[in-house]
């Protein structure tokens, strides 16, 4: 079973690691490609969250969130591989806070064909965070009951 978990987790977070390693490779002032499709998505929150809350919500600067993104997805994915769940929670974090920002299917009408696609993108984030949510448990769940353990008794003759 050890190496059948190690490659799951490898397999896995792959998806994080060479994400993660693109993002870095692309990166420059601007931010690099992944600032084109973010900054429309976070102007959409911004105006979103300065309605919803009555003050005006400062401007967000797109480079530090990629730069954060980067720093998720690597150290949480190499972390994951390893076993660690602070890599898991890392890698939750991210998942939670950048699912709803970027696959916002709920501001398209369900005929259009962008509601689909990104609906189909939410749910496949949804399911990581059910995975890593998974993992969490199971390592909680070996800890646990291996502290339960009773240590054996010494027999008398």
């Amino acid at each position: 079973m050890g190496f059948s978990s190690f490659l799951g987790r490898l397999l896995f977070a792959s998806l994080f690691i060479l994400s993660a390693w693109q993002m870095f490779n692309e990166f420059d002032d601007t931010g690099g490609p992944v600032a084109k499709e973010l900054i429309p998505k976070l102007t959409v929150v911004r105006r979103n969250l300065s309605s919803k809350l009555g003050v005006a919500v400062p401007d967000i600067n797109v480079r530090p969130v990629i730069a954060s993104t980067i720093f998720l997805k690597g150290v949480g994915g190499i972390l994951f591989v390893l076993g660690s769940t602070f890599g898991s929670y890392l890698l939750l974090f991210y998942l939670a806070l950048s699912t709803p920002i970027l696959y916002d299917f709920y501001n398209y009408r369900p005929n259009k064909p962008e509601f689909s696609l990104l609906l189909s993108d939410f749910i496949q984030s949804t399911a990581l965070c059910g995975a890593l949510l998974f993992f969490i448990e199971m390592k909680y769940l070996i800890t646990r009951k291996q502290i339960r353990k009773k240590t054996p008794k010494a027999k008398t003759v």
